[in-house]
């Protein structure tokens, strides 16, 4: 059975979702700005929260928000973390690979997911203890029970540039196993292809709370796990993370750890 909070986000996320298809084919006149270096942000991504941020205050107005854009609204131990065009960079340029991300976290933990990719109507949804969902149909990690031919994701993220070095040679130690690693530009939804089975692990380095938040409770509940690169459990404040299959997780943890440095392994 869907979670009212569910049904909620869906709809928020819908809402952003079309909002986004209707500006595509107006990218060219869109007015952009460089938050940081490298780092983008269009009218759309605000134009998109906006639609999201009122079906939540809506719902829920004693609920916390902690949105890309807009940073965090009131205080509460129920937080709405939103990213309201993930891969923003893909969209500025017309490829076709793109999310809305929403979820709830109850005390830091969470607890209702929901990513949208409108350009295919791939709705991943997800409620603790309740099982992940790709449009109504349950959806499970893969079973590859190491890196053996696994399909690994990442992303080299703009704002870490001082670690690609080591990035680089992370990616090099899992490509000696690994069948091959994808790098799409947006770290929702590899979080959801790997709840989905589409990726056997992911990993990157230095992502935000909304980047993560919704598509680390999809890779839960469909039977995975996600942890930093020290194997600690759960969202890592540094933004490291690692997720998977248990046993691909683990083998990656294991090169990817042996590859870090002291300050990629920090909490």
């Amino acid at each position: 059975m869907t979670r009212p909070a569910v049904n909620v986000a869906v709809r928020a996320a819908r809402s952003a979702g079309n909002v986004i298809l209707r500006y595509m084919n107006r990218i060219d006149g869109l007015n952009v700005v460089e938050k940081q270096r490298m780092d983008f942000a269009s009218e759309v991504d605000r134009l998109a929260e906006a639609e999201i941020v009122k079906e939540l205050r809506r719902a829920y107005p004693t609920h916390a928000i902690l949105a890309e854009e807009g940073g965090a609204i009131g205080k509460s131990p129920q937080v709405w973390v939103i990213d309201p065009l993930d891969g923003t960079h893909n969209y500025l340029r017309g490829i076709p690979h793109f999310s809305v991300s929403i979820a709830l976290l109850d005390k830091g933990e969470p607890v209702y997911a929901v990513v949208f990719d409108p350009l295919r109507d791939e709705l991943f949804t997800a409620s603790k203890g309740d099982g992940a969902y790709l449009n109504d149909r349950r959806i499970r990690v893969s079973k590859r029970e190491g890196l053996a031919g696994a399909m690994i994701a990442t992303g080299f993220p703009y704002r870490q540039r001082a670690h690609l070095d080591t990035q680089l040679a992370m990616t090099r130690s899992l490509l000696s196993q690994a069948e091959d690693i994808r790098r799409s530009g947006s770290a929702a939804l590899d979080l959801a292809y790997t709840a989905a089975g589409r990726y056997d692990g992911f990993f990157e380095i230095g992502l935000k709370p909304w980047d993560m938040a919704a598509g680390v409770l999809l890779v839960r509940e469909a039977g995975g796990t996600y942890c930093d690169f020290a194997g600690r459990d759960g969202i890592p404040e540094s933004g490291n993370i690692v997720a998977g299959n248990l046993h691909v997780a683990k083998a990656m943890v294991e090169m990817i750890g042996a590859q870090a440095t002291p300050t990629l392994l920090r909490a």
